[in-house]
């Protein structure tokens, strides 16, 4: 199963932190972690195994939706920061829309996703 990882720069601390809780999870079912660059980074950093695309705001939201509609993504956790503009939000709906048109499980929030890892 592929999971991609994604967090705007106020919410990588917290997807880290989410990981962390939930690495023998991850690691029991065999997850393929995908993200976007810089969140990546962080994983790897934390000791995570990750396949680390472009940063966002430089393509990465667009492959990882590309992933998506090749059917080689299974789930989206997207981390995103309300409260921020980001100059790269057109791809971001991209990825949203395209999780919806292949009915991809994506949660935007810690919440959301602590109930889509439980159901693995």
């Amino acid at each position: 199963m592929e999971i991609a990882i994604i967090a705007h720069d106020g919410k990588k601390a917290e997807m880290v932190q989410f990981l962390n809780e939930h690495k023998a999870l991850l690691q029991q079912k065999n997850i393929n972690l995908i993200s976007t660059g810089t969140t990546g980074k962080k994983a790897e950093k934390a000791g995570f195994k990750v396949q680390s695309l472009l940063s966002g705001p430089l393509g990465g939201d667009a492959q990882i939706a590309a992933r998506v509609a090749e059917g080689k993504c299974n789930m989206v956790l997207f981390f995103r920061d309300p409260l921020e503009k980001h100059p790269h939000e057109p791809d971001v709906l991209m990825l949203l829309r395209l999780c919806d048109v292949h009915d991809i499980p994506l949660a935007t929030n810690p919440a959301t996703a602590e109930l889509l890892i439980k159901a693995i």
